[in-house]
């Protein structure tokens, strides 16, 4: 099996950036990332509303991951004929659709075909997120575009949940996600004004996925991402209880301390976006292993808010360019086919979402909230030890 590049599928870069398109970009991202987490604060009144019970309408949440997993692996393949710029836009429109089924919901399993729209266009548009850049920016830009794209994850995380209780109060749960809706509307205008035409490149099947992952070091690197983000999301699911039980803050100093470390992922992401343009190997390296010596410092001084509080804004702005770096090595190692492997990436990190709170339950039910960040921390440790010894990474592309 031939599993080498195929200089015919090259995607051929921008010579001139297009920031408007990458700003629109990130916009899509800020609406989908929104959406998908206002369930989570709009729990209550709607669980009450259609008269089901809070875990049940937990489960529109889970139906939008698993989808957008599915999602990551065939889009690819699914619209290999179609120019990239339609497909954006539909992500777009199925945002928006979502949102207004969502809203006009008089039963539960519309609720539900709501939220699997949305799990398309969620796992569809990170998937094409990095091999859009790549066509969007010159390649010595493209850590930069990513850092913008991804700095829509990090509004949204810090906006999405106080803003959706907070409306959901003065206006009710469904105006929120009409509201939702028009957020979508606007960054659809956005990219249908901005977004180039981009013809697809290459000849994906679904055979192409496998062939990406027997290319050398891919399989190692997609190894050592589901290690990085489990190592995060052990200690992120968990964070919480950690902060309540062992160091004893209060409602007040627990938002104050979560608002920072919101605060502090949204610095690091356009911060690592500049630092990744030269030096992607070396952090791919120190963001893991920093939070590494952050995990075990947590379990030593966990008893102490203040100093929490600092730990955990520094573990935020370490893991807010790790999305944008491992984005970055895909568009690099694999630059033919950046639409399959980076459906592989968003793969990878929805089964490392599922495997750290999943892996991390096991251990906060033996050893507590401090045995999670010392696994957590050993977890990283050993994705730490695979990427020095087994993901090399290409040169950085140079501009012009």
């Amino acid at each position: 099996m031939d599993i080498s590049p195929q200089t015919s599928a090259t995607v051929i870069p921008a010579e001139r950036p297009a920031w408007s398109a990458v700003y629109a970009m990130a916009l899509g991202v800020f609406g989908l990332v929104t959406a998908e987490f206002l369930p989570a604060s709009l729990l209550t009144p709607l669980a009450a509303s259609l008269g089901i019970t809070e875990g049940t309408a937990g489960q529109a949440v889970t139906i939008t991951a698993a989808v957008a997993l599915v999602t990551s692996l065939l889009i690819a393949v699914l619209t290999r004929g179609i120019d990239r710029r339609r497909v954006l836009l539909a992500f777009s429109v199925l945002l928006v659709a979502s949102n207004v089924l969502v809203a006009s919901a008089t039963s539960f399993g519309a609720i539900l075909l709501g939220r699997v729209l949305l799990g398309v266009a969620l796992g569809g548009f990170w998937t094409m997120s990095a091999a859009t850049a790549m066509r969007l920016v010159p390649p010595a830009m493209v850590p930069r575009a990513l850092s913008i794209i991804f700095s829509g994850v990090a509004v949204a995380t810090i906006a999405a949940a106080p803003l959706g209780s907070y409306f959901g109060h003065l206006i009710g749960w469904r105006n929120v996600f009409f509201a939702a809706a028009a957020v979508g509307a606007l960054s659809f205008a956005a990219q249908l004004a901005t977004l180039p035409s981009m013809a697809p490149s290459g000849t994906t099947r679904l055979r192409t996925l496998v062939d990406v992952l027997r290319r050398p070091t891919v399989g190692v690197g997609m190894f050592a991402t589901i290690l990085v983000f489990t190592g995060h999301f052990a200690f992120f699911t968990y964070l919480r209880p950690f902060l309540e039980q062992v160091a004893g803050v209060g409602v007040n100093a627990l938002s104050a301390i979560l608002l920072g470390y919101g605060v502090a992922n949204f610095l690091g992401t356009p911060l690592a976006g500049r630092v990744l343009e030269h030096r992607l190997r070396p952090m791919l390296i120190a963001m893991p292993a920093l939070m590494v010596a952050l995990g075990i410092a947590l379990s030593i001084f966990g008893r102490l808010p203040a100093i929490d509080a600092v730990l955990v804004a520094l573990w935020g702005m370490a893991f807010g360019g790790v999305p944008v770096a491992w984005s970055t090595w895909v568009t690099r190692t694999v630059p033919d086919e950046a639409e399959s492997a980076g459906g592989l990436i968003v793969a990878a990190i929805q089964l490392a979402i599922s495997l750290g709170a999943a892996a991390g339950g096991v251990v906060f039910d033996s050893r507590g909230a401090t045995g999670v960040f010392v696994a957590a921390a050993v977890v990283l440790a050993v994705g730490v030890a695979i990427i020095v010894a087994g993901v090399p990474v290409r040169a950085e592309a140079k501009a012009g």
